[in-house]
């Protein structure tokens, strides 16, 4: 298979308006538009026959065809040495389509010390000209480099067309334009003035660095991670996910094109580990931007405990060892696993000593999301939209309702009508093979494979429990497990007796919904026991016809999720419509895709500036 290397073609980055006469969309949608008027940006269709379909079968086919080196971005240098790891298709996992090495320790602390000097000039450009650059990012990806985009998500995370239209186009063209618009109004806001003083607000970048630690599952996530920082004057080292180094990579170069100074934003594939500790342990770590694991946070916000001494503020922890150890860490930004994010969160406390401030640590560690089924729900709308969250994406949706919980009166009519639905999903390779079922060249494939072979070992585990009965459990549809071409888990629907079955209440990050039949006469009991079944606090979803019904629920589980739905799915969340984040164990609630998530990026300073100088120190009272 042929190596050969990426490169984006274009001259330096014009203003907005520019890039609009030189350049064009596929929606005819264009930043400057959005500006007049903000609205999401539409999805495509993708029929056979279509502009759009023939430029995406294009791309497929060209990125299928070699293998991309993809180097460590740190300021003007371009690092690749052996180029030891791959990423491979997780349907054809012997199929590699990206060659990468990861960072060292010392090109972590370089990138670092590049950031800094980086920052000197950029968090001193006006936000206006900062925004101006994510806005031209946007229409190149609405563009020129929106099947690009696309079908590297395609290959290297397996989506299917729909799935990666919604996430590597749509949505990081709206968290490009959504966030440049809600920060150039959280500007509008100034202080009170008075005769006597003037009275102003500042937004300054946080003092350090961010680093921002992405997930596979959502390429918009890793865009996001990075520039929502940046786009408020911050230096960011951005971590993309081994297993989406690829599409990670091309947004990079996007916003180099469309102007991001040198060493603004380093790009470092890296060893978790490696990463972690080291910014972690820079006294100059500012923020932490994370989505991932559960215990990954966990132990970056420890080893950012165990450093508060060393920083210079108290880093932001939002959602990794080399960056947490950095005494210029000003934030972490994570989206991933509770595990990963609990290690981030204990190795910043570890190093509190060591930060010039408060490290920030803002993260989203997905959750074990839930339906509810009231006994007067719509079962009509209820299989649909239970299979759409629940199997779309194979199930690795943060968002993805992965337990249900259905009424004795209603469990037939939703296994006859869920059941109907799940014969007809085609699962298989997203170019032209398959596993279980059709040929997808038509497009209508539903879901691939499951990300890597250790994700694939952890569902199959799950799903070998409920064939040995754990629980009282029982394979209801799905089941099988096909790991020799491609990581190929079937959509999978168990039931189990005992709602506190690990089934039940572990999250598994697949395509495997478990369903807990219940009393009808006990349906508040059980919408009382969903909100502590589980650490998580992400999302879920209530059905029921019953508006008394379903507004006492809404109210029941004010505690239990950051996002609810009355009478849809509990995924789909849409930038600058259903600001997206949960509490609890999924993470640090700051609602990506909303008009506060640039606050969080900000160290606002407020200055006052007087016209009646103090003459007199004695108050009128001692007189």
């Amino acid at each position: 298979m042929a190596s050969s290397k990426l490169i984006l073609r274009g001259a330096a980055a014009p203003s907005v308006k520019n890039a609009i006469r030189c350049g064009s969309t596929f929606t005819n949608l264009t930043s400057e538009q959005f500006m007049k008027k903000p609205t999401n940006e539409p999805i495509l269709d993708y029929k056979k026959g279509s502009t759009e379909r023939k430029a995406l079968e294009k791309a497929l086919e060209e990125y299928a065809s070699k293998v991309i080196e993809v180097p460590l971005c740190i300021g003007k240098e371009r690092i690749t040495r052996k180029l030891e790891h791959e990423q491979t298709m997780p349907s054809d996992h012997k199929h590699a389509i990206a060659k990468y090495t990861w960072a060292t320790e010392n090109d972590i602390k370089n990138a670092i010390e590049t950031g800094l000097e980086a920052r000197e000039k950029w968090h001193m450009k006006t936000l206006e000209e900062r925004a101006d650059i994510l806005l031209h990012a946007a229409d190149l990806c609405a563009g020129k480099y929106r099947m690009a985009l696309n079908a590297t998500t395609m290959l290297g995370q397996g989506k299917n067309i729909l799935q990666a239209e919604i996430d590597a186009a749509c949505e990081l063209i709206d968290f490009f334009r959504f966030n440049a618009y809600f920060a150039l109004d959280l500007e509008k806001y100034q202080p009170i003035s008075t005769k006597a003083s003037k009275n102003s607000m500042l937004y300054r970048a946080l003092e350090g660095f961010v680093a921002a630690i992405a997930p596979f599952n959502f390429t918009a996530i890793g865009g996001n991670l990075a520039s929502a920082p940046a786009l408020m004057g911050n230096v960011v080292l951005w971590k993309p996910s081994d297993t989406a180094v690829l599409s990670n990579y091309i947004i990079y170069q996007i916003l180099e094109e469309a102007g991001i100074p040198p060493g603004v934003i380093s790009f470092l594939p890296s060893d978790g580990p490696v990463f972690g500790n080291t910014v972690c342990d820079s006294k100059h770590l500012a923020a932490i931007n994370f989505t991932g694991s559960v215990p990954t946070f966990k132990y970056i916000w420890k080893r950012v405990g165990n450093n508060l001494d060393k920083y210079i503020s108290y880093p932001k922890l939002i959602g990794g060892n080399t960056v947490c150890d950095s005494k210029h860490l000003a934030a972490i930004n994570f989206t991933g696993s509770v595990p990963t994010f609990k290690y981030i969160w204990k190795r910043v406390g570890n190093n509190l000593d060591k930060y010039i401030s408060y490290p920030k640590l803002i993260g989203e560690c997905g959750g074990k999301n839930f339906h509810f089924i009231h006994p007067s729900a719509d079962m009509d709308s209820v299989a649909p939209a239970t299979i759409r969250s629940a199997y779309e994406y194979s199930g690795q949706k943060c968002s993805a309702c992965s337990r249900i919980y259905l009424p004795e009166s209603q469990w037939q009519n939703f296994k006859d009508k869920f059941s109907a639905i799940h014969k007809q999903l085609k699962m298989g390779d997203v170019r032209d093979g398959s596993i279980f079922l059709s040929s997808v060249r038509d497009g209508s494939i539903f879901l691939s494979s499951v990300i890597d072979g250790k994700s694939f070992a952890r569902i199959k585990k799950y799903i070998d429990a409920a064939k040995s009965g754990e629980d009282g459990a029982k394979i209801i549809l799905g089941g099988k497990c096909d790991d020799s071409k491609g990581y190929f888990v079937e959509p999978t629907l168990i039931q189990v007796t005992n709602p506190e079955s690990k089934i039940l209440t572990e999250e598994i990050f697949g395509p495997v919904l478990t369903a807990y039949v219940y009393p009808d006469s006990k349906a508040e009991e059980i919408v009382r026991s969903i909100k502590d079944a589980t650490p998580y606090g992400l999302t879920g979803a209530v059905f029921s016809g019953d508006k008394d019904f379903l507004y006492k629920a809404r109210d029941i589980l004010r505690d239990a999720v950051g996002n609810l739905y009355l009478n849809d799915k509990s995924t789909g969340s849409i930038v600058g419509q259903q600001p997206f984040g949960g509490a609890r164990m999924s993470g640090t609630n700051d609602k990506a895709g909303g008009p506060h998530y640039a606050l969080r990026w900000s160290s606002p300073q407020t200055i006052k500036e007087t016209f009646e100088p103090v003459r007199e120190w004695r108050y009128q009272s001692m007189d």
